[in-house]
């Protein structure tokens, strides 16, 4: 755009004309004044058929097509006033983990188009979110393993501001307009160890995901609220097949989030789901899935 601007500036300047005698002299050369009047209106003309054509092209040049992936997943990490730095890290090494564990991407590698679309956001309060981690494609042992590498390189961004798992929600809704991948599945994960305490009721945010085609799962972490996953089951998850996977501490994070990956990736799929294994994974409850809200 810049260059055809410059052209049409250079072509429409007033050249420098000299009367004289039915003469006019441009750049130093001698030709006859209407000559010089002729040229001028032609290379008006152009300049301005150059400019239509570049003002249609920018309107009716096509959008880029989205990659084709199986999922799109938000992974919303809790980094409220209750998770220390050794609870933070307990979270993040187990994300870390689960991506480079050849399970979870032999799941992703079993969908129609062999890869998913990740992303990471870490939240305390209603306006206090960071988005951390960009989109990124997995499909393969390399993407998988710089998608683990971006989670371990990503500093807390947070510290304290209350628990808004409804504010959470609603930033991450925002995420999928963001993705440049397009997915026939939106599922936005939320991880946390306590109910929401600010911000707006996280039932309304969760029926305004779900009516928008986005589910949400969870995995509650039980340390501090041991009933928790009935909270999380009555009022965060929500969408066809939504599920909750509790840890009982943050020592068995890293085993339930392996689980749930597993199981959100493959729940497309009952045939796939009904074949995962996870008798190697303690202190993780059993999944709990619902019809949807």
């Amino acid at each position: 755009m810049r260059h055809w601007i410059t052209s049409f500036l250079l072509l429409t300047m007033r050249p420098n004309v000299r009367q004289g005698t039915g003469m006019a002299r441009v750049g130093g050369n001698e030709m006859p004044v209407k000559h010089a009047a002729s040229r001028r209106v032609v290379c008006l003309f152009l300049a301005g058929m150059w400019a239509l054509a570049a003002l249609a092209w920018g309107i009716v040049a096509p959008a880029q097509a989205q990659t084709p992936v199986d999922l799109d997943l938000v992974l919303a990490v809790d980094v409220s006033g209750s998770v220390n730095q050794t609870r933070f890290e307990l979270q993040r090494d187990g994300y870390v983990a689960a991506f480079r564990n050849p399970r979870v991407l032999e799941t992703i590698r079993s969908g129609p188009h062999q890869a998913i679309a990740v992303t990471m956001v870490q939240w305390t309060g209603p306006a206090l979110q960071v988005h951390v981690v960009p989109w990124m494609r997995v499909g393969d042992d390399r993407s998988a393993d710089a998608f683990a590498a971006a989670v371990a390189e990503a500093p807390r961004r947070l510290f304290g501001g209350g628990t808004s798992i409804s504010g959470a929600i609603d930033y991450a809704v925002t995420l999928f307009g963001e993705s440049p991948f397009r997915a026939s599945r939106r599922i936005i994960d939320i991880s946390g160890d306590g109910s929401n305490n600010r911000g707006r009721l996280v039932n309304l945010a969760r029926d305004e995901a779900v009516a928008a085609g986005i589910g949400i799962n969870g995995l509650p972490i039980l340390a501090l609220e041991p009933d928790l996953d009935d909270y999380y089951e009555r009022n965060v998850i929500g969408g066809p097949g939504a599920f909750v996977i509790a840890a009982q501490d943050y020592e068995a994070f890293a085993g339930a989030i392996l689980k749930k990956l597993i199981t959100e990736i493959a729940a497309d799929d009952p045939r796939r789901r009904n074949t995962l294994n996870f008798n190697d994974l303690r202190s993780v409850q059993l999944v709990r899935f619902t019809k949807g809200r």
